[in-house]
């Protein structure tokens, strides 16, 4: 069971997106219905099969912490009718990510371990190892395209290209600072370290909102901080809890969305294990018991939900 894409035309219905993982409703008077699906993606490609409650988990996340940052940064949620939608304010999105970063893992490890030192114009110290802290979380941004790859830019470029007005990005980076230390401190609590994440802004009515998703583990990498610095200490990899297990177990079969590569087929052993992690995720983050509801994981009751909050 898994809801893989929807489709609907919604009264006052202006425009629609499917993206990655989400499926976006335009309506009139800038409204947009956002629906989480259990699509799972990686290396900016999307996977052959879903991940069954994984959009429900994304949304929860999404939810609380979209709740717990505002007084931080105004966001575009307005609503949550159903456990895989949110309705909110439609906002011109920024053509960049905010990507933040506080360990060296991920994308920023596997640029570092190729002999790279400057990542997005931030110079990196050299002898640094796999998952090690940097000094002070540093800003690694992204462009945003519909299509293909993301790529790495540097805050002068995305100025100088005129992709942000400085004064705008000026206000993203102090956003992005702030929403990483409150992520932190609200991971740290739970037991968890933020490793790095990504924000993303766009503007309505002339305003900075914070839009999509926050601090899920589609957008954010987290580590078990009990023992990270023994497993650190010891040359092992500290544990996680994020979605980097499922690009490694890519990399494993050769495949990192590069062209030629195969795409391999994910066996319902590790499509149950990847559901697993991210509920376990949910259920540490939010210290809450996630609960499966089947009556409404479908299409029609999605779209009931959606209607009854319209009054449709």
């Amino acid at each position: 069971m898994a809801i893989k894409e929807t489709h609907y035309q919604f009264p006052k219905q202006k425009g629609f997106y499917r993206g990655k993982v989400r499926d976006l409703y335009f309506l009139e008077n800038h409204k947009l219905i956002m629906i989480a699906t259990d699509r799972i993606s990686a290396f900016d490609h999307i996977l052959h099969r879903p991940i069954p409650y994984k959009g429900q988990v994304l949304n929860g996340i999404a939810y609380e912490f979209l709740n717990a940052t505002s007084d931080i940064v105004p966001n575009w949620l307005e609503a949550m009718p159903h456990p895989n939608v949110m309705i909110g304010k439609e906002c011109e999105p920024f053509k960049v990510e905010m990507v933040i970063r506080g360990y060296l893992c991920g994308h920023s490890w596997r640029e570092y371990k190729a002999g790279k030192r400057m990542l997005c114009g931030v110079k990196l110290p050299e002898n640094m190892r796999e998952n090690q802290a940097f000094h002070q979380p540093i800003i690694t941004p992204t462009t945003k395209v519909a299509n293909g790859h993301d790529a790495d830019i540097s805050k002068e470029e995305i100025i100088q290209q005129g992709i942000v007005s400085k004064q705008d990005y000026e206000e993203l980076e102090a956003y992005t600072y702030a929403l990483f230390e409150r992520g932190s401190q609200m991971a740290r609590q739970r037991g968890l370290i933020l490793a790095d994440t990504k924000y993303e802004f766009g503007k309505y009515e002339g305003k900075i909102y914070l839009i999509d998703e926050v601090h899920t583990p589609d957008s954010s990498r987290y580590f078990y901080a009990d023992d990270y610095a023994e497993r650190m200490a010891n040359g092992e990899t500290p544990r996680q809890l994020s979605k980097e297990f499922v690009r490694q177990w890519l990399i494993d079969r050769d495949f990192m969305g590069k062209e030629g590569q195969t795409q391999p087929d994910m066996p319902d052993v590790f499509v149950e294990n990847v559901s697993q992690r991210y509920i376990e995720l949910y259920e540490r983050l939010l210290q809450k018991p996630f609960v499966k509801i089947p009556e409404l994981y479908n299409e029609i009751a999605i779209k009931q939900a959606i209607q009854s909050y319209f009054g449709l």
